[in-house]
C-alpha cells in the first residue's frame, strides 16, 4: 500500500474501543452472577449485596472527572492502559475476597480504577473521527456494553456453575492486561503521529476534527462544563440512564432467578435476548444520530430529541414490565426497555464532543461522575425495595419514575444549539 493510499486506521482505533468496553463490562458486572453463591456461603442479605455492588460506584464517582482531566492532560495512549491493567488486578483479586468488607474494599478499588474509561473513549473519539462519523464511532464502542452480557452471561454464568465463583474472577483478569500492551503499540494521541495512518486519512482527519491539542494543567473552564445548560441537562438525563444500567447489568440475573425460578445456567441464556436487541438498538442510535446530524446539522434534532423520545419509551416498556408475570411477557417487555434505554447512549456521548470539543475528556468525565453517583442509588435502593416488598415491582417502577424525570428535563433544558456560539467560544 503506498503512503498515500486511502486507510481507515480509525476504525481499527475504534475496534480497539470496542473491544476493552466490552471487557470493562464483563470485568465489573460478573459480580452478578454469583449473587446466590455469595449470599450461600456469606450469608448476605439483598441490602447486603446491594452496598457490595454500590461500593464499585462509590469509587467510580472519585475518579471519573479527574480521570477525565488525566486524559485531558497526559492523553489517552497512557492513562487507559495503566487504568486497564489497574482494574484488572483487581477483578483477579476480587477472586481472594472473603467477607463482606473485602468484597467492599475491593469493589471500590474497582470502580476507581475504571474511572478513566468512558473520558479516554471520548478523547479518543473526538481526536480521530470526524463530526459525521462520531456517534457511529461512540455506537461501536458502546454496542459492547449489551454485547458484554450476551457474551459475558453465559461465559460467567458457566464458570461459576463448573469451577466455582473464585475461578471465574482468576479467568476474566487477564484479558485487560493484554488488551493494554496492544493499545499502548498501536494508539497514538495524536493521529498525526501514527505510522499506520496513511497521509490522505491524516488529511481527512486533521480538517474535519481540528489539530489535536494537548491542554494545560490549569486551563480547564470548569465554570463553563458545570453550568452550561446543554451538559448540566445531559448529566441529568444520563444520571437516569446510568440508573438503568447499574439496575439492569446487577440485579437482572437475580430478578430471573426470584422471580422466575430459573436456575444460573438458564439465566445466562436468557439475558443474552434483552441485552442482544439493547445492542441492536444502540447501534442503530448512533446511526440515526448522526443521519439527523447530516440532515439538519441541529445537535438538538440528532441529540436531543432522539434522548428523550428513547427514554420515554423505556420507562413505558418498564412500567408493562413491572405488572407482568409470565416469562415470555417479562422477556418481551425487557428487551424493550433496554432497547430504548440504550438507544440514545451515544448521543449523550456526542453532546460532550459537540458542545466541549478540546475538553471532552473533562466533561466526559462529569458525565461519568451522574452516571457513577447512579451506579451507588441503584444497587442500594433496589435492593432495599426488593426487602421491603418481597419482588422486584417496586424497583421497576422507581427505575421508570427516575426515567421520567430525566424525559421532562431533556425536553425543556437541553438545547445545545443555542449555546453553540458560546461553546465555541469556549471549546
Amino acid at each position: 500500500m503506498s503512503k498515500n493510499s486511502t486507510t481507515r486506521y480509525r476504525w481499527v482505533i475504534t475496534g480497539l474501543i470496542f473491544f476493552i468496553t466490552l471487557v470493562n463490562f464483563v470485568d465489573r458486572s460478573a459480580i452478578s452472577f454469583v449473587i446466590e453463591p455469595l449470599k450461600q456461603e456469606f450469608h448476605f442479605t439483598d441490602t447486603q449485596f446491594g452496598l457490595i455492588l454500590s461500593a464499585f460506584a462509590m469509587g467510580y464517582v472519585l475518579l471519573t472527572a479527574f480521570g477525565g482531566w488525566l486524559v485531558d492532560v497526559w492523553g489517552t495512549r497512557v492513562v487507559w492502559p495503566i487504568a486497564a491493567i489497574a482494574w484488572s488486578v483487581c477483578v483477579g483479586l476480587l477472586g481472594f475476597a472473603a467477607g463482606f468488607w473485602g468484597f467492599i474494599g475491593l469493589r471500590f478499588l474497582l470502580g476507581v480504577t475504571e474511572g478513566p474509561h468512558f473520558p479516554a473513549m471520548t478523547r479518543s473519539i473526538s481526536d480521530w473521527l470526524p463530526p459525521l462519523e462520531r456517534a457511529r464511532a461512540l455506537s461501536l464502542g458502546l454496542v459492547a456494553i449489551p454485547l458484554s452480557a450476551v457474551l459475558g452471561a453465559p461465559i460467567t454464568s458457566y464458570l461459576v456453575a463448573d469451577f466455582g465463583w473464585r475461578t471465574m474472577f482468576f479467568s476474566i483478569s487477564a484479558v485487560g492486561i493484554l488488551w493494554a500492551i496492544v493499545w499502548y503499540w498501536c494508539f497514538r494521541d495524536n493521529p498525526q503521529d501514527c505510522r499506520f495512518v496513511s497521509e490522505t486519512e491524516k488529511k481527512l482527519i486533521a480538517d474535519t476534527c481540528g489539530q489535536h491539542k494537548v491542554i494545560k494543567k490549569n486551563s480547564v473552564d470548569w465554570r463553563f462544563i458545570l453550568t452550561h445548560p446543554a451538559l448540566v441537562a445531559n448529566n441529568i438525563a444520563y444520571f437516569a440512564f446510568g440508573y438503568m444500567l447499574f439496575f439492569a447489568t446487577l440485579w437482572l440475573p437475580g430478578y430471573f432467578l426470584k422471580e422466575h425460578g430459573l436456575n444460573l445456567k438458564s439465566v445466562g441464556w436468557y439475558l443474552t435476548i434483552p441485552w442482544l436487541v439493547g445492542a441492536v438498538f444502540l447501534k442503530a442510535g448512533g446511526f440515526l444520530s448522526d443521519w439527523l446530524y447530516k440532515k439538519t446539522g441541529s445537535s438538538r434534532f440528532a441529540r436531543s430529541h432522539l434522548i428523550w423520545i428513547s427514554q420515554l419509551l423505556a420507562a413505558v416498556c418498564f412500567v408493562f414490565l413491572s405488572y407482568t408475570e409470565s416469562l415470555g411477557q417479562s422477556l418481551f417487555f425487557l428487551s424493550l426497555a433496554l432497547g430504548f434505554g440504550l438507544m440514545p447512549q451515544p448521543a449523550f456521548f456526542s453532546i460532550n464532543i459537540d458542545v466541549a470539543k478540546e475538553r471532552s475528556g473533562s466533561s466526559q468525565g462529569v458525565t461519568s461522575s451522574c452516571l457513577s453517583l447512579a451506579g451507588i442509588v441503584a444497587p442500594i435502593l433496589t435492593g432495599w425495595l426488593i426487602d421491603l416488598t418481597g419482588n422486584y415491582q417496586g424497583a421497576f417502577l422507581c427505575l421508570a419514575a427516575i426515567t421520567g424525570v430525566a424525559v421532562v428535563t431533556v425536553i425543556f433544558f437541553h438545547h445545545p444549539d443555542r449555546e453553540w456560539s458560546y461553546a465555541k467560544a469556549n471549546a
